[in-house]
């Protein structure tokens, strides 16, 4: 399926404001767009959890040509626990490393950055070989086997090198990797995320008809979703056999949703200033659940 195009990695934030100071002041990436949103999405973007929630999308360029991250906000949620699905990100920016080190941020002796909430940022010395900074994304599994027959011969991503505990595999064009390590039995826990492809619109009905043909699982069938002042984008979740989130939206749509909005920073920032979810807690006598 050489039509579909990477887009970003989905994780679940429990602290906004150290979350995004660490993509923008470490790694370097810049604020694209934010929207609030009133009530749970219908195809669980923000988790499963029904309340008011944000979304924001960081990335080194607009998602039209970078593979960016979507960084999700639940005001009743201060964390949540990491599983061994998400093995890393991959970024080759120098830059990011002298930054961490100046601001004593923690980077192990490998060169790896630890997001707040502990997500993994595995850090290149040197200058990107592509436009975008972003190599690679490491998810875990248990059977490589299975992997490989889902992600290369139901979905259509290409083959690129496989050994006896690691798959890598590409898409034509994009110079962008998404590799498989075998770790044994997948926990996704509470922080799950979800990986995100486009294809053409016409294209969806397709992927759903051949994921149900092969017994695949499918979390939320084609459904649209609307942003406020925004296009409408369809889109549908799948599963992979380790229970790895997969969300294939409408390109065309999507490029019109994902365009850069120059109010993105004074958006979230506002919207951060006006959280008074922390204090509500704390007048209660309680502390935000970490899940």
């Amino acid at each position: 399926m050489s039509s579909i195009r990477p887009l970003h990695y989905v994780f679940k934030v429990g602290d906004r404001n150290r979350t995004i100071k660490f993509f923008k002041n470490i790694l370097g990436m810049k604020i694209l767009r934010h929207e609030e949103f009133e009530e749970g999405c219908k195809a669980t973007c923000n988790g499963p959890y029904d309340g008011k929630w944000s979304k924001t999308m960081v990335g080194y360029g607009p998602e039209d040509s970078h593979f960016v991250m979507e960084l999700t906000y639940n005001y009743g949620v201060g964390g949540y626990t990491l599983g061994n699905d998400l093995l890393g990100i991959t970024i080759q920016n120098g830059e990011a490393i002298a930054r961490a080190q100046k601001e004593g941020w923690e980077i192990s002796d490998k060169n790896v950055a630890l997001a707040p909430g502990g997500y993994k940022f595995p850090l290149l010395e040197g200058t990107s070989p592509t436009p975008d900074p972003v190599q690679k994304v490491t998810l875990g599994c248990s059977d490589l086997s299975a992997t490989r027959k889902y992600w290369v011969q139901l979905l259509g991503l290409k083959e690129l090198a496989v050994t006896e505990n690691q798959l890598e595999l590409g898409i034509p064009g994009a110079q962008w990797m998404l590799e498989f390590k075998k770790v044994g039995p997948i926990d996704h826990a509470t922080a799950f995320g979800r990986i995100a492809f486009s294809c053409p619109a016409s294209k969806l009905p397709q992927i759903e008809a051949k994921v149900k043909e092969a017994e695949g699982k499918i979390l939320t069938p084609l459904v649209s979703l609307d942003t406020p002042g925004k296009a409408t984008v369809q889109v549908v979740i799948l599963s992979d056999p380790d229970g790895h989130e997969i969300c294939f939206v409408g390109d065309e749509a999507f490029r019109e949703l994902s365009q850069v909005d120059p109010k993105a920073d004074d958006l979230l920032a506002k919207a951060i200033e006006a959280d008074k979810s922390s204090e509500w807690f704390t007048k209660k006598g309680l502390t935000k659940s970490e899940l």
